[in-house]
């Protein structure tokens, strides 16, 4: 009798969870998963290049462009692209194998299962970026203050970088995120739901601070580069 094997089709299972979260539970083998997971890490730096190359995040440079040399300017820009390229691949890195690996430790799902997971994870996250493009360019709204996050309402109350930071990485897509990965787990464990579900929150909640400190000190490094 030959092994149960799945294929990874994102966005079927994006599309027809119910059924794919069956064949992945039954599955013994896994097809695809480290082919797709190099392609979603290409994505990833297609995306973070072409906001770059849009001038998003380029404020401080844009900011202090006429006390540089023309050389200075564009190499700046040079170095802002490449510093983006990086960060693109640590961050999808990051976030199709930690998070995996924190939840196998806690609940014994096989990791590459749990791969599959993030990866639809990332994806999501790469279509929220992409939809902070027309945000900023049409409507010249920053990531953090996006009418998708909590962050808009957050810049009413206080004017503490780090606070408006914190609360605008709390999005819609980050709430269904929160809600996708718990009905994951659900599935594939016999830990109680509201268990996974406290776990999941909290894992997200580091991740906001993470956002915040590292959005945090982006623009610090630059202020004090550029500054």
């Amino acid at each position: 009798m030959g092994f149960m094997t799945y294929r990874v089709h994102l966005f079927r299972l994006l599309f027809s969870m119910e059924d794919d979260l069956f064949r992945i539970k039954k599955a013994e083998r896994i097809q695809q998963l480290w082919k797709v997971s190099v392609v979603l890490v290409l994505a990833a730096i297609a995306v973070y290049l072409w906001m770059a190359y849009l001038g998003l995040g380029t404020e401080r440079i844009s900011g202090v462009a006429v006390t540089l040399s023309d050389l200075t300017y564009e190499t700046s820009k040079l170095w802002f692209l490449l510093g983006r390229g990086l960060y693109a691949i640590l961050f999808a890195a990051f976030i199709l194998f930690f998070p995996g690996f924190l939840f196998y430790l806690l609940t014994g799902i096989p990791y590459q299962k749990l791969v599959i997971m993030q990866q639809i994870v990332l994806v999501v996250m790469l279509m929220e970026r992409l939809l902070w493009i027309p945000l900023v360019i049409v409507a010249g709204l920053n990531w953090q203050v996006s009418p998708l996050s909590l962050g808009i309402i957050a810049s009413y109350i206080t004017e503490v970088p780090w606070v408006i930071y914190f609360f605008g990485a709390i999005t819609l897509f980050q709430l269904w995120i929160i809600w996708f990965q718990v009905k994951y787990l659900s599935v594939f464990s016999e830990m109680k739901k509201f268990v996974i579900a406290i776990n999941v929150i909290l894992l997200h909640f580091l991740g906001w601070c993470l956002t915040a400190l590292t959005a945090f000190g982006d623009v610090y490094i630059l202020s004090r580069w550029f500054g």
